[in-house]
């Protein structure tokens, strides 16, 4: 069986106060788009003596240790509360940039769960796979609703929002600077903002440039001035509204889909246009 874990954005991102627990609370409007990894999982009917998993990667690099993977962790997760799990074959093929605030990763942890509970017929709920994917990570929770929502606590408490930008188009623009998220959070100063995101995500598309922001930009746009240069290199292109996406360091553009883009960017950036609706 194969699935397609795809990636979102963040449309604003606020750090609002450190938690007693050492994380962060947060809020910030998940939205996913068509950008999307390949998941294959398959019954290991000749597993053998041995309880490893046999796990293939493909595509774009993959930082960190391949048996900590989220795609593994999940199914593991899975195994204690199932032990007639069956063994499987793991193969994931990356589209998504990893470290770059699309929640690539998170997204083949999340789906990873999906695909075990039809394969197998485990009969989770959503509510369930939800509870199962906090423990993955703070942003696998979204990707199980795959919806755009308001997220707050670590950013794994949900509420379905209705927003659409379907008459836009999106430009992502990753310059391959991997971005430790948890480092990211060091350096922030939490703060509660004047105006929540619910109500600024209202507001037409042509006023979030004034007024929907990602409080990761300010200390990232000190240190890689890259990305501040792809963000005003959308602007020049004419995009209505440019943020970086999570931790980053992806930027991305919302564009009128009548638009024709024109972007200048080195070689070896990771550029793609991309429209709801897109395969």
């Amino acid at each position: 069986m194969i699935v397609f874990p795809n990636c979102k954005i963040n449309l604003g991102l606020h750090i609002l106060r450190k938690r007693n627990d050492g994380y962060h609370d947060l809020e910030t409007i998940f939205y996913p788009l068509p950008l999307c990894d390949s998941l294959e999982i398959i019954e290991n009917r000749h597993p053998g003596k041995s309880f490893s998993i046999p796990f293939t990667i493909s595509g774009q690099d993959v930082y960190g240790d391949p048996s900590s993977n989220l795609c593994l962790k999940a199914y593991r997760l899975l195994k204690k509360d199932f032990p007639d799990l069956p063994q499987v074959q793991v193969h994931l093929h990356k589209v998504i940039p990893s470290g770059a605030g699309l929640g690539g990763g998170s997204a083949d942890g999340a789906f990873t769960l999906k695909l075990l509970n039809e394969k197998f017929s485990l009969s989770l709920s959503e509510l369930e796979l939800v509870q199962y994917a906090s423990q993955l990570g703070s942003d696998c929770p979204v990707f199980i609703l795959n919806k755009p929502c308001y997220g707050t606590g670590r950013g794994e408490q949900l509420e379905a929002v209705a927003i659409d930008l379907s008459d836009y188009k999106f430009v992502i623009v990753y310059p391959g600077i991997h971005i430790d998220t948890g480092r990211a959070f060091l350096d922030i100063k939490p703060a509660l903002p004047d105006r929540s995101l619910k109500d600024i995500i209202r507001l037409p598309v042509e006023k979030w440039k004034d007024e929907l922001c990602n409080d990761f930009e300010r200390n990232l746009f000190k240190k890689h001035w890259e990305v501040v240069d792809i963000k005003d290199e959308l602007y020049k292109c004419g995009a209505i509204y440019a943020s970086m996406s999570g931790s980053g360091s992806t930027v991305y553009g919302i564009f009128r889909k009548e638009k024709k883009v024109k972007l200048s960017f080195p070689e070896h950036y990771f550029v793609r246009e991309l429209a709801l609706g897109d395969a």
